[in-house]
């Protein structure tokens, strides 16, 4: 079985309820909830508000940012790196937009103080593990008996 990493990739962010995000040139990071569009458009998409750090050092111009993400659930663990720009695509939020977006924003969609921010990735390290418990432990208990490494998943290094 051939694997394709990248697919994978998406596939598994799809299913991420939070991440970290920052700028590269300050190294710090901030709790953002990924959103991708049905269409995968390359990029992954954040709800923000203004006066966040985060938003308010990227609104003159796009920053090389990072997106690092250990999700249990999804058995995704990524280091993404990319340029992280604004982008005021109303389609793009009507598509995103989600419960929890519009419980942080007292105006919805129509809150003066909403963002929205583009992630472009660029590259990223990213490790693939397995999301079933049941596998997991077969695969720890055929490597006891057989001697052998147990299949729990697999890292790539992408480029997009």
């Amino acid at each position: 079985m051939t694997k394709d990493a990248k697919a994978d990739f998406w596939d598994r962010v799809d299913d991420v309820q939070a991440g970290m995000l920052g700028l590269t040139s300050d190294g710090k990071l901030v709790p953002m909830s990924p959103n991708l569009r049905m269409t995968r458009d390359g990029k992954i998409w954040f709800i923000a508000a203004k006066g966040e750090e985060i938003v308010d050092s990227t609104s003159a111009t796009p920053s090389e940012a990072r997106f690092v993400i250990a999700d249990a659930k999804s058995g995704l663990y990524a280091n993404v790196e990319g340029t992280l720009a604004h982008d005021n695509d109303k389609e793009v939020l009507d598509e995103i937009w989600n419960m929890v977006a519009s419980a942080w924003f007292e105006d919805d969609k129509q809150d003066p103080d909403l963002r929205l921010l583009a992630f472009t990735p660029s590259k990223a390290a990213v490790w693939l593990s397995t999301t079933s418990g049941v596998k997991f432990l077969y695969e720890i208990a055929k490597a006891n008996l057989t001697d052998t490494q147990p299949d729990t998943g697999y890292q790539a290094e992408l480029t997009f």
